[in-house]
C-alpha cells in the first residue's frame, strides 16, 4: 500500500526544503520587519592570544563567502579593519573575493574603526586615528567608508563619540552596552548628541549581537522582549561571536523558515545602513524630531575594568603621548615618517581593543601587548631624536669653555614652564644653568639615577622657560649654583612658595592643610577621611554589577616621614606606608615662587590578592560640583560613589568659608574615579582606583576553585604621579587638561656640542595660546606630506574665537570655536594662504569659517 504525503504544515520544524517562496505569509503575520544582521563578532584578543585571533579571522570570512555563495539573499555585516589587514597579508584569495562581495553590496562594511576599542579610556586622538586608519584602509582597499559607527561589545561609551563619528562621515551607530537592566536610555533608538550639538542616530542592539550556531527562534524572541516595539520595524543580531564563526546554515535556514510562516513579522537579510534609512524614510522629518535626545555617555557596564590591570593603562598612555609627539617633531623637521608613525600608530589602537585595555583578557597576551606598545614607543623614540638631532644640529651655540650646552624641547603648542632633571658627567663640583644670554637659572642638586664611584656623574633639577612647541639653548656650567633659597621654606612635615603652604599630619602622613594664599582658602583643613582605603575585593575581572568600589576599609600605616630634598628650586617630602604585604611611597615635591599645584610621585609595591586601594583625597568644600575629563571634552556627574571613567582629571568645585574654591587631582595613569559624598567621619572626597588584584579573566558567576591555583594582576612594583591643583572655583581656569598632557608627555633635554647654525637659541613652531582652544595635533597629511595638519579642540564648554599662531607655515589662523568643537585644518606649505578645514580622516573638505593671513 502507497503512503501518501500531504503538503508540510506552517512549522517551525521538519524537513523543509530550501528555496521556498517567500509570500504569501499568513494574514495573521505581525506587521513588522525584521532586519536580520547577519555578523560575527570577533575579539581579536581575549580569552586567547592575538595569533589565535590571526587565524580565526580567515576561518570566519572564509564562512561568510561560502554562505554567500549558498544563500544568494545572505548579507553580511564586518567590522574591525584590523581582520581585513589579517586576511589581506595572509590569504590574498580570501581577500579578493571580499572585495567582489562589496562590490556587490552583499559584504557591509560598518565601524569604520581599526577595532572596537574599549570607548572610555583612550584619549581623544586615539578616537581620531581609530577612524583615519580605518577609514582610509577601507577606502583604499574596498573604494567605500562606513558610513555606520558600530561597537557592539565595549563596556560603555563616552559622550564625546557623536561628534568623532560625525567627523568620520558616520551618521548613526549601534551598541549593545550598557543593557535596559543597567541604564536609564530612552529606548532602542534615539539621537545621541554630543556636548558641541554633533547628533548621530543610535541603536541599542537588544539582548545580543550574536546567536547560537541554531535556529534563531531564542535569538529573536529574546531581542523582541527588549526592544521598543513601538518603532515597528527592528534590528535583530545574529551569528556566532566572541571567537568568531559567524552566520551558520541553520541559522540562515531558520531565517527562511520563519519569515515564511510570519512567525515574527517579514524577516529580512538586511543591514544596519539599510535599517537606518529604511526607518529615517519611514519616519519622515517630524518622526526623526520626536525621537528622544540623549545627552550624555552611555554607561555603566563592567565599572572593574577602569582600573583593572595597571600595567596595560600605564603603558597605552606613554605609547600616546609618545606618538603624538613624534608626529609634531618629525613635521616640524620634514620628515617623512608616515610609515613608520602608522606602524606605531597601529599598535597602539590594537591594544586599544575593548579585552585588552580594560584588563579583561589572559594573562599571556598582556605579554605581547607591552611588546606592541613598547614597539610604538621605540619607534616613537627614534623618530623625536632624529627629529631633535636634525634641528638641534642647526641651533647657533657659540663654544664657551668650561660649558656643556643642553637643548630642552617642548612637544606642547603653547609656553610651558618647568623644572627639567638632567643627568650630567666630567663634573665632581657639581653644575649650575644659566641661559644662552648667561643669565643664572634657578636649579639645584639631585640624587643621580647611576649609583658608581664615577665622581664626576651627578644630576641637576633647573626651571626651563620653553617657546611652544619648540626648543630652548642652556648651558650648564662647572661648579655650584650660588642662589638663596628664597620664599621656598620646607620641613618634614611642612611645604611652603608663595602661592601654596601644605602641612603633613605625621601620623596619618596625609594633608592636614593645603592653603592656597591667592584666595586664603584652605582646601583640605577640617576634612575628615583617610587618604588611603583597602578592602577585600571578590569581585571578577570585569567588576560585573560593581556600582561603587567606595567600600569601608583600612588605611595604610604611615612607617616614616623625610625631608628628601631641599634647595632654592624645590623641595620634596617623602612618605612612606605599609599594609599587609604592601608599601607605598609618596613623594611631595614642591616649586619655588609661584608654583601652583603639588607633584606627588608614587611608588606602589603591592602584593595582595582580590584586594583594591583607592587613594582618597578629602576635601573641605560645600555645595560642591564634580567634573571629569573625558576625551576631547568634560562631563559634570552625580556626587554619589559611583566608579565612573574619565581621563587624566578630576575636579571637585564648591566654596569653603563662603568662598569659591576647588581642588583637582591630576594623573599620568588611571582611569578609574568616584566622587563621594559625605558619611561618618568622612568629608566630600575624590577617589581614584589605585590597584585592584582580580584574577585574570575571571568572569562571573563561574566560581574560584578554593583548591585551584590562580594568577592575579598588579603584583608587584607600579609607578605613578598625580598633582593636586587648588584653584578659586572655576576648573577652566585651572588648564588641567595642558597640565596633563604636561604630565604625559614631559619636555625633553639633550646634551649639545658647540657649533654655529642659522638657527636662534630659542624658537617656537605653533602657538595655540595657551587658552580655551588647545592644539591636539601636529602632523603631515596621510596623502601629501607637503601639507600640515593642525587639530584643535575647544576645551571649556564655551564658546570663543581662538587664533592659531603656525610660523612653521608662516600663517596666522583666526577661526570660532563652538563649546567642545573639534577643527581640523589641512595647511599647504607650498601655498599656505590656501590653508582649508578638513575631517577626521582627512579625506573632505568642510566648509567652516575661518580666517588665513601671513604670519
Amino acid at each position: 500500500m502507497t503512503r501518501r504525503t500531504a503538503p508540510m504544515s506552517n512549522a517551525p520544524s521538519g524537513g523543509r526544503p530550501r528555496g521556498l517562496p517567500r509570500a504569501p505569509r499568513p494574514a495573521a503575520t505581525p506587521d513588522r520587519t525584521l532586519h536580520m544582521i547577519g555578523n560575527a563578532h570577533l575579539d581579536p584578543v581575549w580569552l586567547w592570544p592575538w595569533q589565535e585571533g590571526y587565524q580565526e579571522a580567515r576561518a570566519t570570512f572564509w564562512s561568510a563567502i561560502h554562505r554567500m555563495d549558498e544563500y544568494p539573499d545572505f548579507v553580511f555585516t564586518c567590522d574591525q579593519v584590523v581582520l581585513l589587514s589579517w586576511v589581506e597579508e595572509s590569504d590574498p584569495e580570501l581577500f579578493a573575493r571580499i572585495r567582489e562581495k562589496v562590490a556587490e553590496g552583499r559584504w557591509v562594511m560598518v565601524g569604520g574603526w581599526w577595532v572596537e576599542p574599549d570607548c572610555n579610556m583612550p584619549s581623544g586622538e586615539s578616537f581620531a586615528r581609530q577612524g583615519l586608519y580605518g577609514q582610509r584602509y577601507l577606502k583604499e582597499k574596498f573604494g567605500v567608508t562606513a558610513t555606520v559607527g558600530m561597537n557592539v561589545d565595549p563596556f560603555g561609551h563616552n559622550a564625546m563619540l557623536p561628534a568623532i563619528l560625525r567627523g568620520q562621515g558616520m551618521d548613526s551607530y549601534c551598541f549593545l552596552r550598557p543593557g535596559p537592566h543597567e541604564s536609564e536610555l530612552p529606548g532602542t533608538m534615539f539621537w545621541w548628541e554630543a556636548p558641541d550639538g554633533s547628533r548621530v542616530l543610535a541603536y541599542r542592539i537588544p539582548f545580543e549581537y550574536c546567536s547560537p550556531p541554531g535556529e534563531v527562534a531564542g535569538q529573536t524572541e529574546k531581542a523582541l522582549g527588549q526592544l521598543d516595539r513601538s518603532l515597528g520595524d527592528l534590528m535583530v543580531f545574529y551569528g556566532v561571536g566572541n571567537h568568531g564563526g559567524g552566520p551558520t546554515k541553520a541559522n540562515i535556514d531558520s531565517i527562511h523558515r520563519y519569515d515564511q510562516m510570519g512567525t515574527f513579522g517579514e524577516l529580512t537579510m538586511s543591514s544596519p545602513r539599510r535599517y537606518f534609512d529604511e526607518m529615517t524614510k519611514r519616519l519622515g522629518e517630524q518622526g526623526l524630531a520626536e525621537l528622544a535626545v540623549w545627552r550624555d555617555d552611555l554607561q555603566h557596564h563592567a565599572a572593574g575594568c577602569y582600573s583593572a590591570h595597571s600595567g596595560v593603562k600605564a603603558w597605552q598612555r606613554r605609547a600616546q603621548a609618545a606618538v603624538l609627539s613624534a608626529e609634531r617633531w618629525a613635521a616640524i623637521a620634514g620628515h617623512d615618517a608616515r610609515a613608520d608613525l602608522e606602524r606605531a600608530w597601529k599598535q597602539v589602537l590594537f591594544n586599544q581593543f575593548h579585552d585588552v585595555l580594560p584588563g579583561s583578557a589572559i594573562e599571556p597576551a598582556y605579554d605581547d601587548a607591552r611588546d606592541q606598545l613598547g614597539e610604538a614607543v621605540a619607534i616613537s623614540k627614534r623618530i623625536i631624536t632624529r627629529a631633535h638631532n636634525v634641528i638641534a644640529r642647526d641651533v647657533r651655540v657659540p663654544q664657551q669653555d668650561g660649558t656643556q650646552p643642553v637643548i630642552v624641547f617642548n612637544p606642547h603648542p603653547w609656553p610651558v614652564s618647568t623644572r627639567v632633571e638632567m643627568q650630567y658627567g666630567l663634573a665632581p663640583n657639581g653644575v649650575h644653568v644659566v641661559d644662552a644670554d648667561g643669565a643664572d637659572v634657578p636649579c639645584q642638586r639631585t640624587q643621580s639615577v647611576a649609583t658608581t664611584d664615577d665622581k664626576g656623574r651627578g644630576a641637576t633639577v633647573f626651571q626651563a622657560d620653553l617657546p611652544p612647541l619648540g626648543y630652548r639653548l642652556y648651558r650648564l656650567r662647572q661648579g655650584p649654583a650660588a642662589h638663596a633659597h628664597g620664599t621656598l621654606s620646607a620641613s618634614p612635615h611642612h611645604l611652603e612658595n608663595d602661592v601654596l603652604r601644605l602641612e603633613i599630619d605625621p601620623v596619618t602622613g596625609w594633608l592636614s592643610s593645603l592653603l592656597d594664599k591667592r584666595t586664603g582658602v584652605d582646601l583640605v583643613a577640617g576634612a575628615a577621611g583617610e587618604h588611603t582605603q583597602i578592602c577585600e575585593d571578590p569581585t571578577d575581572t570585569w567588576g560585573h554589577r560593581v556600582v561603587s568600589y567606595d567600600w569601608p576599609g583600612e588605611a595604610m600605616a604611615t612607617t616614616g616621614i623625610v625631608l628628601r630634598e631641599e634647595g632654592p628650586l624645590r623641595a620634596r617630602i617623602r612618605v612612606e606606608r605599609a599594609w599587609g604585604r604592601s608599601t607605598m611611597a609618596e613623594e611631595f615635591i614642591l616649586g619655588a615662587g609661584d608654583d601652583d599645584a603639588v607633584e606627588v610621585r608614587v611608588t606602589l609595591d603591592w602584593r595582595e590578592q582580590a584586594h583594591l586601594m583607592k587613594l582618597r583625597f578629602p576635601v573641605a568644600v560645600q555645595s560642591p560640583v564634580a567634573t571629569y575629563e573625558i576625551p576631547f571634552g568634560h562631563l559634570t556627574r552625580p556626587i554619589d560613589g559611583a566608579e565612573e571613567p574619565a581621563q587624566s582629571w578630576v575636579d571637585l568645585s564648591g566654596v569653603v568659608g563662603g568662598r569659591p574654591a576647588g581642588l583637582a587631582v591630576v594623573n599620568n595613569a588611571k582611569h578609574g574615579y568616584d566622587v563621594s559624598p559625605p558619611s561618618p567621619g568622612r568629608s566630600h572626597s575624590i577617589g581614584i582606583t589605585a590597584v585592584r588584584s582580580p584574577v585574570y579573566s575571571w568572569h562571573d558567576p563561574r566560581l574560584l576553585d578554593p583548591d585551584g591555583y590562580y594568577s592575579y594582576q598588579d603584583q608587584g612594583t607600579q609607578r605613578f604621579t598625580y598633582l593636586l591643583v587648588p584653584h578659586a572655583g572655576d576648573w577652566r581656569a585651572a588648564a588641567l587638561t595642558r597640565r596633563a598632557a604636561l604630565l604625559g608627555s614631559p619636555v625633553r633635554a639633550m646634551l649639545e656640542s658647540f657649533h654655529d647654525g642659522p638657527l636662534p637659541a630659542s624658537r617656537g613652531y605653533l602657538d595655540d595660546g595657551g587658552g580655551q582652544v588647545m592644539v591636539t595635533a601636529v602632523k603631515l597629511h596621510e596623502d601629501t606630506p607637503g601639507d600640515l595638519v593642525v587639530r584643535a579642540v575647544e576645551t571649556t564648554g564655551r564658546a570663543v574665537q581662538a587664533t592659531l599662531d603656525v610660523p612653521l607655515a608662516g600663517v596666522r589662523l583666526t577661526a570660532d570655536f563652538g563649546p567642545c568643537q573639534i577643527r581640523t585644518f589641512r595647511i599647504p606649505l607650498a601655498d599656505p594662504l590656501a590653508a582649508v578645514e578638513t575631517d577626521l580622516v582627512e579625506l573632505t573638505v568642510r566648509k567652516g569659517a575661518f580666517t588665513v593671513e601671513a604670519w
